[in-house]
């Protein structure tokens, strides 16, 4: 069962399960939080798993003005300070996970580990496939893979999705890089994980894994950028394995959630 909570001025929907450790589940671009379901099911028998829906994606409502990384970090900070969250595991698949990685830059105190799943930090980190997707040609065909999704569940109704595509669009054409030399900075440990087939290069996750003091790099072979989905017993895997270190206190208050 989901609720909704008013953060930074955006009205968030969300779904909680399970109990321990706060880990917040960061879904990508155009879809929403229903494509963790198997990864739900999984760490929630372990953590308590948070998954919250952005701005203008599944069942949260569109906000007013252009979209950025900058703000969609922004944005998961109000909601963790409202859930009164201090310190959560981020795991972040494709742009959920360059949210993850924008807020452990500007707010590391906020993130206890940070997981990147197909998510490249530069432009120069796409492949040549990912980079056709961002061609006329290319938008039309990710509007019509993304649009029977948004108009399923959004609150805004269907007629508001050339809208919000608009906005993703123009974020993901201008999105700034991310200076891999800043990513030195991070004390956190970071597992930056991707399919072998995927939409990012594999020279790139390597070079993340190089500039991150405390990183881990796993390659899912047999798998694209829908490796969740494709092979969800070995991802889950991987991911308790990089989260099972309990050296830290648990870090939700009680009745903290219950808003």
């Amino acid at each position: 069962m989901g609720q909704y909570v008013e953060a930074g001025g955006v009205l968030t929907y969300f779904e909680v399960e399970g109990e321990g450790e706060p880990v917040i589940l960061l879904h990508g671009g155009g879809v929403g939080g229903d494509t963790w379901v198997a990864q739900t099911a999984a760490l929630s028998q372990h953590y308590l798993v948070v998954v919250p829906e952005r701005r203008g994606h599944g069942r949260t409502p569109d906000v007013d003005g252009p979209v950025t990384m900058e703000l969609l970090a922004a944005d998961l900070a109000a909601f963790m300070d409202r859930l009164e969250i201090p310190q959560a595991h981020l795991i972040g698949w494709s742009d959920g996970g360059k949210v993850g990685a924008w807020l452990a830059l500007a707010r590391p105190d906020l993130v206890r580990k940070l997981v990147l799943i197909g998510a490249e930090l530069t432009r120069a980190g796409q492949t040549p496939a990912t980079e056709q997707l961002m061609t006329p040609e290319g938008l039309e065909e990710l509007a019509e893979a993304f649009r029977p999704q948004y108009e399923a569940v959004a609150p805004d109704g269907p007629g508001h999705f050339p809208v919000v595509f608009a906005k993703w669009a123009e974020m993901w054409r201008t999105m700034p890089d991310i200076d891999l030399a800043d990513l030195g900075k991070l004390t956190m440990p970071v597992l930056v994980m991707q399919g072998d087939d995927d939409a990012v290069r594999l020279e790139h996750s390597v070079e993340v894994a190089k500039a991150l003091p405390d990183a881990q790099l796993a390659v899912v072979p047999g798998t694209s950028h829908g490796l969740p989905l494709e092979k969800p017993g070995l991802v889950n895997q991987l991911l308790l394995d990089f989260l099972a270190d309990q050296q830290t206190p648990k870090l939700i208050p009680g009745g903290a959630l219950d808003c």
